[in-house]
């Protein structure tokens, strides 16, 4: 197949690219200038198998109003940009699948949801997320959507991992704030073989939340990373320094919702690291 890409640059795509090639599909990076330019984006997208949509600024930083701005634009407008051409090409050069990473970030905090849940945050990410599933709606109904809300992404070259280790092998590793909020989590493995799935799989459509099975808080993470460092994790981020540093971004780490994976439990899909225990036991050792 001929698969093309936006954001392929990040972190996902890293990982899912020579997944592809791997497999033998023939895979087409979609720049950033192209992805801004409906003249230079349709003929990438002609003839194309499959379109994955991974493209987005980085989320957590100090949200200025510029970057409110582009954090914004860089989700939104690419998304209109590839449905339009996707939307004006014939129909024998057109897509089968359209894939769109999303974001567990449109759901209200600290309660659980499955896709049918309709209890929205009402902040700056959950307006993100809503609008940047709504450039996709008007696909052509010929083509399969699929959008994937996904938790946070664990992996050994994550930057929350890069940037975790060396603080919890020196013994300074800790909780953030009181630990008890929502740790929704997903192994970049797990990432890659659901996209995969997807793709091998004609009958999948609609919202998939990409999250592990396994619904843990802040804490419960802390101490399984501890324990298999096995080094202590006395310390603990205050909920005040987070909001020095962030402003309001900080509220990806302080408030988040508990996902569960319902659809991809009820379709087939099979989890490689269901539990916090096994995705960090690969990571760490």
């Amino acid at each position: 197949m001929r698969i093309a890409i936006s954001g392929s640059n990040g972190y996902i795509a890293s990982n899912l690219i020579p997944a592809l090639e791997a497999a033998n599909h023939t895979v087409i990076r979609i720049k950033r200038d192209e992805l801004s330019d409906i003249e230079k984006l349709a003929p990438i997208l002609t003839s194309t198998s499959v379109v994955i949509n991974l493209a987005g600024a980085p989320i957590l930083q100090r949200w200025t109003p510029e970057n409110k701005n582009t954090i914004l634009k860089s989700r939104v407008d690419s998304t209109k940009n590839i449905t339009k051409v996707i939307n004006q090409l014939p129909a024998n050069q057109r897509p089968e699948l359209f894939i769109s990473a999303s974001a567990i970030g449109i759901y209200a905090p600290d309660l659980v949801h499955t896709e049918s849940s309709r209890l929205f945050a009402g902040d700056f990410v959950s307006e993100v997320v809503n609008r940047w599933e709504k450039a996709s709606e008007d696909l052509n109904p010929d083509v399969r959507r699929v959008v994937f809300r996904i938790g946070l992404i664990l992996g050994r070259e994550a930057k929350t991992i890069k940037s975790l280790l060396p603080l919890f092998k020196l013994g300074l590793g800790g909780k953030i704030a009181g630990g008890k909020q929502p740790f929704p989590f997903i192994h970049i493995d797990d990432v890659v073989k659901a996209i995969l799935w997807t793709i091998q799989n004609q009958h999948t459509q609609g919202i998939y939340n990409l999250a592990a099975p396994e619904n843990i808080d802040n804490s419960t993470f802390t101490k399984t990373l501890a324990n298999l460092l096995k080094r202590p994790a006395i310390f603990t981020v205050p909920r005040f320094a987070l909001k020095i540093a962030l402003g309001e971004a900080s509220s990806l780490l302080l408030n988040n919702p508990q996902v569960y994976p319902e659809r991809l439990l009820n379709e087939g899909f099979q989890f490689a690291y269901p539990d916090i225990k096994s995705c960090m036991e690969q990571i760490v050792r």
